[in-house]
């Protein structure tokens, strides 16, 4: 149990370290400020505005933010929608996979553009790489951005006193894309292929098996089975953003179980963090754009603490097993070479504390990957994700938690002032800011 504890502390530790930095570092993103990466990316961003007709400079109202939004939401859909159903026709499809059903493939491009992630196939067999790549991925980056510069625009409205505007979304967009989910993807998509998972778009391999396998079918017959099929294809780079954009939806069927998507505990270690980087991250970003860095840690504390307490409970239930088995003569007592607790859907380069750590990120950040089958927990193990989906997808966004700051603010002259008298939360009366 010491393990435990020691494990998910330790990753709660770099969770904590990484996030402060980063939402300072998105805060300057989301002002337009100079950061490390502009003289890099700087020119990059002026040519996608120059190229799409795109007034960086236009401060757009919350009708045609919101009109841009959903437009640009749409839009996404169909075009994945028709590259799934076209996908045999399409290039990179070097296992001549079929096209994808219409209703399948419709019910596959809603999940993605909305940032829901549903799947109902499995992607080694049923996708080619042009729609992993270009259809699938495009979609974990747009997605996300289109959340987080939701934020930027609720954050706006917050601090600005005297203009309406709340940015632009498409400048917005650009940005988050570019200085904030595709560096954070180089990175991890470079550690994770280290570890073993395939980045490639080369055809799948066969290899011999060292046993022939004999599989019996319903009507008596048998077949014998000399040879496996390998999948491969460029699945690094989607698994970090299905990470880092709190996406879920994994390159192959069994999501960061799989041993090509999650080799390695180190590999487990960058994705687990990855998935609640961003979302802890931006609770310090509200901090820093309202001028009040107490807001942002407040709200952070709120949702760490129920991460907190999630951990412990779903951890010593899981390391304590299922107490009916345990009447019948199961040992749960860990040794060497065996964690103990309840191993049943977990993988074992992993144990205990990496799965279920990974089940209560998971959850509590509505992100819907995983390394364990969370059907196969414990009772009381099982009930916590269950009770944090409920949560993850409203309680812990940020349109959700916009009543844990109301609580403390009031409106007051276009002005949000504390309650206790404090000083005030956001701008001062003083003249509008663009932050």
């Amino acid at each position: 149990m010491t393990n435990v504890a020691v494990q998910m502390i330790g990753y709660c530790i770099i969770l904590v370290l990484l996030a402060i930095p980063l939402g300072n570092y998105i805060a300057k993103v989301m002002n337009g400020e100079r950061v490390f990466l502009s003289g890099i990316l700087r020119p990059a961003e002026r040519g996608i505005y120059r190229l799409l007709k795109i007034d960086e400079n236009e401060d757009m109202d919350w009708k045609k933010y919101s009109v841009c939004t959903a437009v640009f939401s749409v839009f996404s859909l169909f075009v994945l929608w028709f590259i799934l159903c076209f996908q045999k026709f399409l290039p990179m499809n070097p296992q001549g996979t079929g096209n994808m059903s219409w209703h399948l493939g419709f019910n596959t491009a809603a999940s993605f553009a909305t940032n829901t992630n549903w799947q109902a196939y499995s992607g080694e067999s049923a996708l080619s790489y042009f729609s992993q790549m270009v259809g699938l991925n495009f979609q974990n980056f747009v997605s996300a951005a289109v959340g987080i510069v939701v934020l930027f625009a609720l954050i706006r409205g917050f601090v600005r006193v005297k203009k309406t505007g709340l940015g632009n979304f498409y400048a917005d967009m650009t940005r988050t894309v570019l200085y904030v989910l595709i560096p954070l993807s180089v990175i991890v998509s470079l550690v994770i292929a280290s570890q073993g998972t395939p980045q490639t778009f080369s055809r799948y391999e066969e290899t011999e098996l060292l046993e022939p396998v004999t599989v019996e079918h319903e009507d008596g017959t048998e077949t014998v089975v000399t040879k496996q099929v390998i999948p491969l294809g460029p699945a690094a780079s989607q698994i970090a953003i299905k990470q880092l954009g709190t996406n879920g939806g994994g390159f192959f069927g069994n999501n960061s179980a799989h041993p090509f998507e999650n080799p390695t505990p180190l590999s487990n270690l960058f994705e687990m963090v990855s998935l609640l980087l961003i979302p802890a991250a931006l609770c310090f970003t509200f901090g820093r754009n309202v001028r009040d860095k107490r807001q942002g840690i407040a709200i952070f504390l709120a949702m760490f603490i129920l991460l907190a307490v999630s951990l412990a409970i779903v951890g010593a239930a899981e390391q304590s097993g299922t107490p009916q088995i345990s009447q019948n003569g199961a040992v749960y007592t860990g040794t060497d070479g065996q964690s103990g607790g309840n191993m049943e859907g977990k993988e074992t380069r992993f144990g205990i504390a990496s799965s279920t750590t990974w089940a209560v990120f998971t959850t509590a950040a509505s992100n819907g990957s995983v390394n364990s089958m969370h059907d196969s927990y414990t009772p009381i193990g099982g009930m916590i994700p269950m009770l944090l989906m409920q949560l993850g997808g409203g309680g812990v966004r940020w349109d959700g938690l916009r009543t844990l700051r109301d609580d403390r603010v009031c409106r007051s002259d276009g002005v949000y002032r504390r309650i206790d008298g404090g000083p005030d939360a956001g701008v001062s009366v003083q003249e509008d800011r663009t932050l």
